[in-house]
């Protein structure tokens, strides 16, 4: 497997926020913002529909709890939590990742999307999702 993130945490190369068995935290090469942090499955799934709930909702607690210690311990005003997941999404690395990015008032930048989308879709998207989750 040529994996990017897969071969940091097995060569233990990163500069860890956190390590462990089902979820880890990791520095980026290229932090976008003081404390801009990685947080992924330890073991490899490519993306959000690939991965088991489980091991979902323990990325996901990291990613809750290393969110909140930035507001703690850098004194974030808040935080951005950024995925992609999918060929269509832009995902850069073929493996499950959330930026978790501390926010200030005055950090000067945004990191909301400043377009829209150009894709159409039939019918009442909304509806269609609403009906498809229920079903």
């Amino acid at each position: 497997m040529n994996c990017a993130f897969c071969a940091l945490i097995q060569a233990d190369s990163a500069r860890w926020v956190a390590r462990g068995p089902v979820a880890s935290a990791f520095a980026p090469l290229t932090p976008i913002a003081p404390g801009h942090t990685l947080v992924v499955p330890t073991s490899h799934v490519a993306d959000l529909f690939e991965t088991p709930p489980e091991v979902l909702a323990e990325t996901m607690a990291l990613v809750r709890r290393v969110a909140g210690t930035m507001r703690s311990t850098l004194g974030a005003d808040g935080v951005n939590i950024l995925n992609a997941s999918g060929p269509g999404s832009e995902q850069s690395v073929p493996h499950l990742h959330f930026h978790v990015i501390p926010r200030w008032h005055d950090d000067g930048f945004s990191t909301w999307p400043t377009g829209r989308s150009q894709h159409h879709v039939q019918g009442d998207p909304i509806a269609r999702l609403a009906s498809a989750v229920a079903g």
